[in-house]
């Protein structure tokens, strides 16, 4: 099951602000409610968490190994990779996210892809993706939240496969 999604949210914040919030790995892994116990393998590129949720009958723990690479203070690239044993499942995802001005604050887009394989895949790619897009609103409104954002944003993109 393979997800891709595209969405800019409009912010109050300075770019600086907003830029020094997506490049605080804690503070990002707590706009995502799945995301728990994050630790430093490599700072500031690898990083280690464990994400936990229900999908249906299932209970997820996967560990995931994530990498974060920068260029500049405009944009950044995650990527993450994680299996739960327990229920033969892996979810792999790539994010880049943007931090750009604009008339009065900063944009920040974020484009990605998520796969999950595996038991878990067996619920089908409906349920699978409206738990993605509920999972992914959670982030944008904590980090509007926090960051003061105003303005409508555009909707997740749903992947043609």
């Amino acid at each position: 099951m393979l997800q891709e999604f595209a969405k800019t949210i409009h912010l109050a914040a300075t770019h600086d602000a907003v830029w020094g919030a997506v490049n605080d790995v804690l503070r990002v892994a707590s706009w995502l409610p799945i995301v728990r116990e994050v630790r430093d393998v490599d700072p500031p590129r690898r990083y280690a968490a464990l994400l936990e949720d229900h999908l249906g009958p299932f209970a997820m723990r996967a560990d995931l190994d994530l990498t974060v690479e920068r260029e500049g203070a405009r944009r950044m690239s995650v990527r993450a990779s994680g299996e739960d044993r327990q229920v033969a499942s892996r979810i792999m995802a790539t994010i880049e996210l943007v931090v750009e001005p604009d008339d009065t604050g900063t944009s920040l887009g974020v484009t990605g892809r998520y796969e999950v394989t595996g038991r878990v895949a067996t619920l089908g790619a409906g349920a699978i993706r409206k738990k993605g897009d509920r999972i992914l609103q959670e982030f944008f409104d904590n980090a509007s939240k926090e960051l003061g954002g105003r303005g409508p944003a555009a909707q997740p993109v749903e992947s043609p496969s």
